[in-house]
């Protein structure tokens, strides 16, 4: 069943649900390391303790609190991960609308701007994340690995809505009055993309979510609890410690479907409001 728009009557439902979630998980990640009960790394109990007692959530292979260490870990990823997805959106929507007023005038352009950033979409991620902190170690090469490996998408989605964009009337006067290129980027252009660049935005944080998880996995991450690095270290002792390894996937896991979800609903809100 669906309203007038052609949304489902359930969708805002789902959207404040996925916005309460993603608001616990960021106030659970800015209050973490002040509310943990104890140290994230020094043992509290035997190694594998069942949950209960002074640990809720049970200790790890060293006896650690798994709860002290999933509240530890939250905020440095969630930064590393938002700095990431900033930058390579940054990077994205600049190329997208630089490509697509380009190649309004010149075709060639057009590919001048976006081969290259094709070129590394061509690269796993994983690849991109290795070589970058092979020169530059530490969460600056992660960051800056992240934010490389995402911008070409954003590139792409950024283009592929300024394309039309570009044919505007006030977008054509401002080209005939002579304006600089960066003011047409910024007070022409952008505006008339900001749906698909935020929604964008939201799914460039999703992949900077997993792949700032996936280096802290690989033992590349940027702290010693980020929620990457927990999952590596409690897959060994799974059996024994189940819950050691279930909440930080969950945690990133909600983490990704909430973001998800808000971002296709910014995209859905700006395709009714553009119609």
């Amino acid at each position: 069943m669906t309203d007038r728009t052609g949304t489902g009557t359930g969708r805002p439902a789902i959207t404040a649900t996925s916005a309460a979630v993603l608001l616990l998980l960021l106030a659970m990640a800015l209050l973490g390391p002040l509310l943990a009960p104890h140290s994230p790394t020094s043992p509290v109990g035997v190694p594998y303790e069942a949950p209960g007692g002074t640990a809720p959530l049970g200790t790890d292979h060293l006896g650690r609190d798994v709860l002290s260490r999933v509240l530890s870990g939250g905020l440095p990823m969630l930064a590393t991960s938002l700095a990431a997805a900033v930058l390579g959106s940054l990077i994205g929507v600049t190329a997208g609308l630089w490509a697509a007023l380009a190649g309004a005038r010149r075709a060639w352009a057009e590919g001048v701007v976006l081969r290259p950033l094709d070129a590394v979409a061509a690269l796993p991620p994983l690849f991109v994340l290795l070589l970058a902190l092979t020169a530059l170690p530490g969460r600056a090469g992660v960051i800056a690995a992240v934010a490389v490996a995402g911008a070409p998408l954003s590139a792409r989605v950024v283009r592929a809505a300024a394309a039309q964009a570009v044919s505007r009337g006030h977008v054509e006067a401002a080209v005939a009055r002579g304006e600089s290129t960066a003011w047409l980027l910024g007070r022409e252009l952008l505006p008339l993309v900001a749906g698909p660049a935020a929604a964008d935005l939201g799914l460039r944080f999703v992949g900077a979510i997993y792949l700032v998880t996936a280096a802290g996995f690989l033992g590349l991450g940027v702290g010693q609890t980020d929620w990457g690095l927990l999952i590596a270290e409690a897959l060994p002792g799974a059996a024994l410690q189940p819950t050691a390894l279930a909440v930080p996937v969950l945690l990133v896991a909600a983490l990704g479907v909430c973001v998800n979800l808000l971002a296709d609903d910014v995209l859905r809100r700006w395709r009714t409001v553009a119609a």
